[in-house]
């Protein structure tokens, strides 16, 4: 069998996290669209929206049983061949069942993937010896942000959203036959306990893992609508709301081991909390499109490291062995993702959209003092 080095461990790692982050964020731009296609209200696409953490959430469980049986690798090559397949079909689904059964399917394979990837940075992480959750959480971000420019910047120039979805299908294709040579192929080890209830300090991790997603997943799927039905930008440009906060994410995240080294995880979930929350009140009290930009880049930076310093505790914490722990917090925090999008809709459907963001801003400052209280002995 060919050895693979740690640092080819290390840049495989990098590499399944962009995938994901990378066609995740592909979806974002064609959220108005699918809106408009299907005729749905606000309160019919965040109840639609539903289906994508649903997915996710029922997957995730499952994933970490089928990384016990099958090893991290075979899980993660399913996903990857699941999300290329299924990002073009968002792209036609033309009625409301249609674009509910993909959603679904999408957010599983996603969730699925998050696991795996998760699972095989911990074990590369700590045979370093050193601080990389951040760095790897970046390429996530890269990825999100190479995803949504590329898609809206397709878009803008007026190329069909049928076309951007296969090209990016084959990028992603592209980035698995030349890395999955070095992704981790053992077998998780299987707990005896087929679940257990976080408890602890586990509990307030999973709980905050829940919140920080709910803001993630209202982004993806709610900047564009924000700005198209709040701010009357075009269609064709309403993703870079997302742009935006994807670029500030994916700059603090490329430095987030370092902040983190010299701040410390408490202070860096504090003040980022705290700054996103001033994101979003901007996002919304902005009194031009500039200026709302200005929001989500805030947002974006806040966010950057509340998610990789979570998994990292939930990577150390002694309670609950980290196989078990990281599939149980991903699933809690995931979530926020399947309940995120479907809340904001209904708040927007029965007050507006500017207050449904108002209410994810003191989720943000709840995030950043209960975050900053973790208190966590490790191994």
């Amino acid at each position: 069998m060919l050895t693979v080095t740690k640092e080819a461990q290390q840049k495989a790692t990098r590499a399944v996290f962009f995938v994901p982050g990378f066609l995740i964020a592909c979806w974002a731009p064609l959220v108005p669209f699918a809106k408009q296609r299907a005729s749905l209200s606000d309160a019919d696409l965040g109840l639609i929206l539903l289906c994508l953490g649903m997915g996710s959430l029922i997957a995730m469980p499952l994933a970490g049983k089928f990384a016990s049986k099958y090893g991290l690798r075979n899980v993660m090559l399913v996903a990857i061949t699941a999300l290329v397949f299924l990002l073009p079909m968002l792209s036609i689904a033309n009625s409301a069942m249609t674009l509910a059964a993909v959603i679904f399917a999408f957010g599983a394979a996603m969730g699925s993937m998050d696991v795996a990837i998760n699972m095989q940075a911990v074990v590369v992480e700590k045979e370093s010896g050193k601080a990389m959750m951040a760095g790897f959480h970046a390429f996530y971000s890269i990825g999100s942000l190479i995803g949504v420019t590329a898609m809206t910047a397709l878009i803008s120039v007026g190329v069909d959203i049928r076309v951007t979805t296969v090209l990016a299908a084959c990028v992603a294709v592209g980035i698995a036959l030349t890395t999955n040579h070095a992704w981790r192929r053992e077998r998780v080890p299987a707990e005896e306990r087929k679940f257990v209830m976080p408890h602890g300090v586990l509990l307030l991790i999973a709980a905050l893992m829940f919140m920080t997603f709910f803001i993630e997943g209202s982004m993806l799927d709610w900047s564009a609508v924000f700005l198209h039905d709040e701010r009357g930008v075009d269609l064709a440009h309403a993703g870079w709301g997302f742009v935006v906060f994807n670029i500030a994410m994916t700059v603090m995240r490329l430095a987030g081991d370092r902040i983190v080294a010299h701040v410390g995880q408490a202070r860096t979930i504090l003040f980022g909390g705290l700054l996103a929350c001033a994101g979003m009140v901007l996002v919304v009290c902005a009194p031009t499109f500039a200026w709302t930009l200005v929001g989500f880049t805030l947002l974006g930076i806040g966010e950057a490291n509340i998610v990789p310093i979570l998994f990292t505790y939930a990577g150390r914490q002694t309670a609950v062995p980290h196989n078990v722990a990281l599939p149980m917090v991903s699933t809690i925090g995931y979530a926020g993702v399947l309940l995120g999008p479907a809340l904001i809709g209904l708040i927007s459907d029965q007050l507006s959209l500017r207050v449904a963001f108002l209410f994810s801003a003191l989720v943000l400052a709840f995030v950043a003092v209960a975050g900053a209280s973790i208190k966590l002995r490790t191994r």
